[in-house]
């Protein structure tokens, strides 16, 4: 079966784009081995937008990497779309990460790329999308993005905000089914900053596409549906603003 068929397949019979249970995660070997992550339990659901808060150390962007298949599971269950992510090999990992969009504190734009072209590189993991058709869909995300008059000019010649919105046009444009975003306004003034994840909510919404966002700004907490808030490695408190809110 392709994987592709397996996904889908997947998600007609899940609830949870993310499931993880018992999860615990370690750094170092031996005698220095220093636990991260103590007994981690949450889920989240299609469409749904859960924003992480905490201290800096309390193992938010440890958590975020494994969810993003960035990092090998340790101990207990991680799935996403109802696949173990525990034991699971590079090349699985490969495969989930085409399902994720990624969007970070720092925009992460090459230089030497222009905007369509930087946006335009999240698909070419997609082997199946001919080249016009990557280029069309980059546009037309731009365009969602109200870039649509910079879609030739280079980083260098964008506003932190404009280079932010290419970022979340980069991470959005192969319709993920999980955007995970680390700090996206940390870069940004207030209202740049607001501008940002009011688009993201807008467009993940549009796309039924769950986020889980990592953030200290406590100006953007009313756009979750959800919010859990980390430390010293433990999740000690979940608020959810949905009716029927797990």
């Amino acid at each position: 079966m392709k994987y592709e068929s397996y996904i889908s397949e997947k998600i007609m019979k899940t609830k949870f784009i993310v499931s993880i249970n018992d999860l615990n995660h370690y750094f170092g070997e031996k005698k220095v081995r220093s636990q991260i992550l103590f007994d981690i339990n949450f889920n989240i659901k299609f469409g749904e937008i859960v924003i992480m808060t905490g201290p800096s150390g309390s193992g938010k962007t440890t958590l975020l990497t494994l969810i993003g298949g960035l990092r090998s599971v340790q101990e207990g269950s991680l799935k996403f779309l109802g696949q173990e992510l525990s034991g699971a090999s590079n090349e699985q990992l490969v495969k989930v990460r085409r399902h994720i969009g990624y969007i970070f504190q720092a925009h992460n734009l090459l230089d030497f790329l222009t905007a369509r072209q930087n946006v335009q590189m999240s698909l070419e993991l997609h082997k199946n999308i001919p080249e016009w058709e990557a280029r069309s869909k980059s546009e037309a995300i731009l365009n969602a993005v109200k870039l649509e008059n910079r879609v030739n000019y280079y980083p260098s010649d964008l506003s932190g905000g404009q280079k932010q919105r290419v970022a979340i046009a980069r991470a959005l444009v192969s319709h993920p089914k999980l955007v995970l975003a680390d700090e996206p306004t940390a870069a940004l003034d207030s209202k740049t900053g607001r501008d940002v994840v009011t688009l993201m909510q807008k467009l993940a919404k549009e796309q039924n596409c769950a986020i889980l966002m990592v953030t200290h700004d406590n100006r953007i907490l009313d756009i979750a549906d959800r919010i859990i808030q980390m430390e010293d490695g433990y999740l000690v408190k979940e608020v959810s603003y949905l009716p029927n809110g797990s």
